[in-house]
């Protein structure tokens, strides 16, 4: 747990002059009235609530400044920044304090007012802006959460000037803010939830025209260039296969600022479009080897590679490396400036006399797929194996 560390000399911390001072008499109407103020705006304009705060607890406690000081978790030990300041202080508004090191920090850790006299002797980084703060009353402020997340804090340029009732009154204000501020971020919440629903849903309808328009297109191709029904049913059969697992890895993934495109990890992805192929050999070494840097993919640049390396494994498994038991294949990726250098390496394979592969629709499929993508694509047809090398521009990658 964090704790501020006491200053050294004087010890300016007077809280217990609170209770020992006769109390002020505080108009409760006016009190009424502030309360009141601050729940109309929070109905009409509630990014205006915490500058009339400062503003009315500034009056009500007969300060000459007031300001709220938010913690900031970064960087470590954690910072306070000094929000809405009014009075003789406004300039410095933005300004930070250490987390550990002012009197707001003791407030954060004694979750309580708190009551400073002349803190300028004690902490440097006051006395080297020639700050003179004769008494500062600091309550603590709950913005969303259990414990304190700030401090609302009152200057007095007189000594002895606060008491108990100052006191009650700016934590009930700053109580109120707290509870009205609470609502409205639940507010946002819930509307933020209903946004992403309906986010989700108009994805899934997008997503489902595109499988059902390149469902089509297999489908029409295959009947094209298949010999039999047979036939047509294998092709149409391991595509699909290979469209709906790519389709299953899409993810989508929400951050703090609501959801993000859909993707899904470009290393899974190749597995799993390979994990039909892959059986061990005698010496039960893989088939597969995948190598490359972290890549997530969109959900279109998914669909692409996972019918790409389709077709690159099933055209393996029937004419090149996988049909020997010793065969392999050697799939790597790297970045090279703004674009991302795919190669797909056969290994062990019968020899090649002529490319025959890649005339043949699932050819075309791949040079589709790729130039839709805005890629390009080489073929090496080496004695050992084919090479393929694909080129793609990084940003298409999260398409």
């Amino acid at each position: 747990m964090l704790q501020a560390v006491a200053p050294k000399a004087p010890d300016v911390f007077v809280t217990e002059e609170l209770d020992r001072r006769a109390p002020t008499k505080i108009d409760s109407l006016k009190e009424k009235i502030a309360l009141q103020e601050l729940a109309a705006l929070m109905a009409s304009n509630p990014e205006k609530v915490l500058p009339k705060f400062v503003s009315l607890a500034m009056e009500m406690a007969g300060g000459v400044s007031a300001g709220l000081s938010l913690y900031e978790d970064a960087p470590a030990p954690g910072v306070f920044r000094w929000h809405h300041l009014q009075g003789t202080l406004a300039q410095f508004a933005g300004a930070t304090t250490p987390r550990n090191y002012s009197p707001c920090g003791v407030v954060l850790d004694l979750n309580a007012p708190v009551l400073t006299a002349h803190s300028e002797l004690a902490y440097d980084w006051l006395a080297e802006h020639n700050v003179s703060l004769p008494e500062v009353l600091l309550v603590p402020l709950h913005i969303g959460n259990q414990e304190p997340t700030g401090t609302l804090w009152i200057v007095s340029d007189e000594d002895g000037h606060f008491n108990r009732e100052h006191a009650r009154v700016i934590t009930e204000l700053a109580s109120f803010v707290a509870l009205a501020l609470e609502m409205e971020r639940t507010k946002q919440q819930l509307q933020k939830a209903l946004d992403e629903q309906l986010v989700l849903a108009l994805e899934m309808t997008h997503r489902i025209k595109n499988l059902f328009a390149i469902t089509d297109g297999m489908i029409r191709f295959s009947a094209k260039n298949a010999a039999t029904t047979t036939e047509m049913s294998a092709l149409l059969s391991g595509r699909l296969h290979a469209l709906a697992n790519a389709h299953a890895l899409v993810r989508r993934e929400f951050s703090e600022v609501g959801a993000v495109a859909p993707t899904s990890d470009l290393k899974e992805l190749i597995k799993e479009v390979a994990s039909p192929h892959e059986h061990l050999t005698s010496e039960s070494a893989p088939r597969f080897s995948v190598d490359g840097p972290p890549i997530r993919c969109g959900e279109r640049a998914t669909n692409a590679f996972a019918l790409i390396f389709h077709e690159l494994a099933t055209n393996a498994a029937k004419y090149g490396s996988l049909t020997l038991e010793e065969g392999s294949v050697a799939i790597k990726w790297h970045r090279e400036n703004e674009k991302l250098i795919f190669e797909w390496m056969e290994r062990c394979g019968p020899p090649i006399e002529e490319p025959t592969r890649g005339s043949g629709f699932g050819g075309e499929l791949v040079h589709r797929m790729v130039a839709q993508m805005g890629g390009t694509i080489s073929y090496d047809w080496r004695r050992a194996g084919l090479v393929a090398s694909f080129t793609f521009p990084a940003n298409a990658i999260a398409t």
